[in-house]
């Protein structure tokens, strides 16, 4: 474990969740007694949420699990095992792990996603919603666009087997750490940043024998058909909602986003964020942080 993981390191607990058959490895901040799960997204893991849990667990108890497939939680074999109705079971039996019987959940990019899906399935678990990002799937699929669909085209290669795994990877990562730095705003990713993500998506389950690269690959592989699906999503969020964004977003555009608060019938507010890119959490943290306070603190 590199410098910049020990200098957070001291503020976090690690542990790990048995959920049915899959365990996933979390690190929780805080001891508030409302419970805030963040959900992180690819081709992260937990370490994507450092700066907020530092914020957010000055009064909250503040989980962010690795998802399945990712760094130190279970990896397993099949796709079927990445669909959303898994992601989904995830994440409520997280928060029951964690002895409550709801929390606030906050999603980044594929965490976005799920936190979505989890609000539309499991209100009762979700007490207040915030997503950063993606919008739900009904907003996705309204405002679809051939230019949206072009900046997606990463999504339909990584169906491909073991090519996508092996672009990634190849010389030590090199293009996973050019995105990180070009898709910024300069300093965002340091070099140590982007050692600690090479390392979490070169761990291999040993009973599955599976990557959390493949892993990680494996939730589009599982789930992206089902977003450029003609069916109609009916359901509404009925749970206090913050949406971010960051409008200069390399891979989803922002008419992309449009009318999000169409689909939600409770409280909502969103930010949007001129200058930041895909990775807001970590590019703009004060910004978000703020944003994020100020929600769940309000009533």
């Amino acid at each position: 474990m590199n410098d910049k993981v020990n200098k957070i390191e001291p503020a976090f607990r690690h542990g790990y969740a048995q959920l049915g058959d899959v365990r996933l490895h979390y690190v929780e901040c805080g001891v508030g007694e409302r419970v805030v799960v963040l959900l992180h997204g690819f081709p992260e893991h937990w370490y994507s949420w450092r700066y907020q849990m530092l914020a957010l667990g000055k009064s909250y108890r503040v989980i962010a699990p690795d998802m399945r497939g990712y760094n130190l939680s279970d990896k397993p074999a099949n796709v079927a095992e990445y669909r959303m109705e898994k992601l989904v079971d995830d994440v409520t039996a997280l928060i029951r792990h964690c002895g409550a019987r709801a929390a606030a959940v906050v999603g980044h990019d594929w965490g976005a996603a799920v936190a979505w899906a989890v609000a539309l399935r499991h209100p009762e678990y979700v007490w207040k919603l915030a997503a950063l990002q993606v919008p739900p799937l009904a907003v996705w699929r309204r405002n679809l666009t051939l230019r949206q669909a072009l900046k997606s085209w990463y999504m339909f290669f990584f169906q491909l087997p073991r090519v996508p795994e092996w672009w990634i990877s190849r010389d030590d990562f090199a293009g996973l750490a050019r995105m990180f730095k070009s898709t910024a705003r300069r300093g965002t990713f340091t070099d140590a940043d982007i050692a600690i993500y090479k390392d979490a998506l070169r761990v291999a389950d040993a009973k599955t024998e599976t990557g959390a690269l493949t892993a990680a690959i494996n939730y589009y592989r599982a789930n992206v058909f089902s977003m450029f699906g003609r069916a109609s999503v009916n359901k509404r969020v009925r749970v206090p909602t913050l949406f971010i964004y960051g409008e200069r977003d390399f891979a989803i555009v922002p008419e992309t986003v449009r009318g999000v608060g169409d689909f939600i019938d409770a409280p909502y507010r969103e930010v949007r964020l001129p200058n930041a890119n895909h990775w807001v959490q970590v590019e703009y943290p004060v910004e978000v942080n703020e944003a994020l306070s100020s929600f769940l603190d309000g009533e």
